[in-house]
């Protein structure tokens, strides 16, 4: 009879620790964003991560990063978190309005007392408006084919 040989039970590696966070979505038009906060003790460099990319890359404009940045900046807490960020859908300025209202939310999360600062500038409302279908018999949604009388 032929011994068989058996594999000895791996350990399992400890995980890393798990950062703590606060996560929420934000949304405009067909833009999408999840939000992940991290507190973090000191001021930290590059502490706003798109889609695996600096802020910067992603939102080649200083208006797009003004927009992500005023919900800290109306709270004055600028260098305390890293944010973390996955975003699809629509267009690059819907987008940095989705990660607006998901920062925003996440920050509420963090704090329930930052809701009345943010809901006066209104970062906490979702911007409902859309692009209209195209019905059929018209151009566009609205747009009909000239008419003429014969």
């Amino acid at each position: 009879m032929e011994k068989i040989k058996t594999k000895k039970p791996v350990k399992a590696e400890k995980p890393a620790k798990e950062e703590k966070y606060f996560e929420a979505v934000g949304r405009r038009k067909t833009s999408v964003a999840r939000v992940r906060l991290f507190p973090v003790s000191g001021k930290t460099e590059h502490a706003v991560l798109v889609n695996n990319e600096q802020m910067k890359t992603y939102f080649p404009t200083m208006e797009l990063q003004n927009i992500i940045k005023e919900p800290l900046k109306i709270l004055k807490i600028s260098g305390k978190f890293k944010i973390s960020a996955k975003i699809k859908g629509g267009g690059i300025h819907s987008q940095s309005e989705a990660m607006r209202h998901a920062i925003s939310r996440a920050l509420m999360k963090f704090n329930a007392d930052f809701r009345k600062h943010l809901k006066k500038p209104g970062f906490l409302k979702r911007d409902p408006r859309m692009k209209e279908r195209r019905k059929f018999g018209l151009k566009k949604a609205r747009k009909a084919p000239q008419w003429s009388k014969r």
